[in-house]
């Protein structure tokens, strides 16, 4: 047995303090962590071989069969994980730091054809810049880097020197991946554009106008609410005008700036532009002040480099893929580098807004209101968010400033390159389909149902708009009656059979509603 050999482990119960659903022997990136020490977020499954003939999936654990086991090399490993696990860009990163060129030169000219050899070849050298010392591929057909069948890419240009197909959707700077699941697969199959379009189709053009300025102002308003602040009227309507014209505008830190200062508003206490120091979602000790984090933020250090990464993806790769996918990399990707001192969670969902808008996903004036979608499912959304951020903080090595923030002291800037976003792409899929299936026809058909009550009002008695709207929202807070208070003080001039009569008109244009 050779020295490589030697690194990888045997079947075992436990790794690294973590079960196993049965005694199994680590494969692909699992073998990989282990036997190079890497220093990485785990990948959300963890994949090993077992004694038996069928597959085992529990606990974060994918069991495979000995049919499966790789050669116990590091070549072996990694061809294992490409064919069966797909790409975790930042495990490989840091395994081609640690192994150095020579490994990788040896195996690709062990196999100078080889697809996965190539594969290998191609991202070690896309990852680390360097280039091999290694003749121009001469053979073999050209292979996609990135397996379709595993996870998202768009179709990508041919990269001559290795004989593959560049299908990365992003760049050194900026690339997390999804894999294909079943669910995002039957979301992307339900056409969720065509079915926004049908419900609006037959929708009078003024109501759709005020349908689109209603879900407009409840999105803002929800954005702000999942922050916790209820801000004046003034800034919810002019942070919903920023959100109406998403997608109108290419996406460069110019516009983010401006996006910044238009959600913050009042600047005084709060230093617009990148961060210049670290920055954390948390709370803080109440007797020492020292910082309590949730998630820490990239290093502000990065921050160029992430951004025009995210800049690069949103004009390149992400007009190739698909819209709600893009939409998940490029906002939850924002929002875990966390580039400002404040407003970065209201920028992170306007960016779906404006992913999805520049794509032709939603019909024209028409914004989704995802944000209230999150609303309604807020634990599920914190539960996704923390869904990397718990793996991500143990790795993250910080001490506390004077002035009560987070100094990172170790090179963190892959970890929010290439995250695992597939829960997030789920997440925001189930919003969508949520906003355009309920919201969208909920809206249309309560603002149909309106104006028939008050055109039925305006047929029987003269009132001004105002107070039909107030007699609106009295018949709506009382069940479709009119409250004694209502009867008494401001509609004391409707007599018994005018009142009743308008709790009939009520009951009739909303009797769907009340059941």
């Amino acid at each position: 047995m050779t020295e490589t050999q030697d690194r990888f482990s045997g079947p075992i119960i436990i790794f690294q303090e973590r079960r196993l659903p049965e005694k199994a022997t680590p494969a692909g990136y699992s073998a990989l962590i282990d036997a190079y020490t890497l220093s990485v977020p785990w990948p959300r499954t963890l994949t090993a071989t077992g004694q038996h003939h069928r597959t085992i999936e529990d606990g974060g654990w994918r069991i495979l069969t000995p049919r499966h086991a790789p050669n116990p090399t590091l070549e072996g490993h990694l061809t294992f994980a490409l064919k069966y696990e797909g790409l975790d860009l930042v495990v490989l990163k840091r395994l081609f730091l640690t192994t150095g060129p020579n490994k990788i030169e040896a195996i690709v000219r062990d196999k100078p054809s080889g697809a996965y050899a190539r594969r290998i070849w191609f991202l070690y050298e896309w990852l680390t810049g360097e280039t091999l010392g290694l003749p121009d591929a001469s053979g073999g057909r050209y292979v996609p880097v990135i397996d379709p069948d595993l996870q998202y890419a768009p179709d990508g240009e041919t990269a001559p020197r290795y004989r593959v197909k560049n299908n990365m959707p992003g760049t050194p700077d900026f690339c997390p991946l999804v894999h294909r699941t079943k669910q995002l697969d039957e979301f992307a199959a339900l056409d969720l554009p065509r079915r926004a379009q049908e419900v609006v189709a037959d929708v009078p053009r003024d109501l759709l106008a005020r349908t689109a300025a209603f879900l407009l102002l409840k999105d803002s308003k929800s954005s702000y609410a999942i922050e916790g602040e209820s801000p004046p009227q003034d800034r919810i309507q002019r942070w919903g005008r920023a959100i109406g014209e998403a997608g109108q505008r290419p996406l460069d830190l110019e516009e983010l700036l401006r996006l910044q200062r238009v959600v913050i508003g009042d600047a005084r206490f709060v230093k617009i532009g990148l961060r210049q120091e670290g920055g954390f979602v948390g709370e803080h000790d109440r007797d020492t002040r020292m910082p309590l984090p949730d998630h820490i933020s990239a290093r502000h250090e990065d921050l160029s480099d992430l951004l025009n990464g995210m800049i690069g993806f949103d004009q390149g790769p992400a007009g190739s893929i698909d819209p709600v996918i893009a939409a998940a990399i490029l906002a939850f990707g924002f929002v875990y580098v966390h580039p400002f001192e404040d407003g970065n969670g209201r920028i992170h969902r306007y960016l779906i807004h404006h992913a999805l808008a520049q794509r032709g996903f939603n019909p024209p004036g028409v914004v989704f209101p995802v944000s209230a979608a999150i609303l309604e499912q807020i634990d599920a959304y914190r539960s996704v968010l923390e869904s990397y951020s718990e793996r991500l903080l143990p790795l993250i090595e910080w001490e506390a400033t004077d002035s009560f923030n987070v100094r990172v002291l170790n090179d963190t800037g892959d970890f929010y390159r290439f995250f695992d976003a597939t829960p997030h792409a789920e997440f925001l899929y189930a919003c969508v389909r949520k906003t355009i299936e309920e919201d969208l026809p909920n809206e249309t058909g309560f603002l149909r149902r309106y104006d028939h009550f008050k055109s039925r009002i305006e047929d029987f008695i003269e009132m001004p708009e105002r107070m039909i709207d107030l007699l609106f929202r009295f018949l709506q807070q009382s069940d479709g009656h009119l409250s004694n208070r209502a009867r008494e003080k401001e509609f004391a001039a409707l007599t018994n059979d005018e009142a009743e009569k308008i709790e009939q008109i009520y009951a009739d244009a909303f009797a769907q509603e009340q059941r």
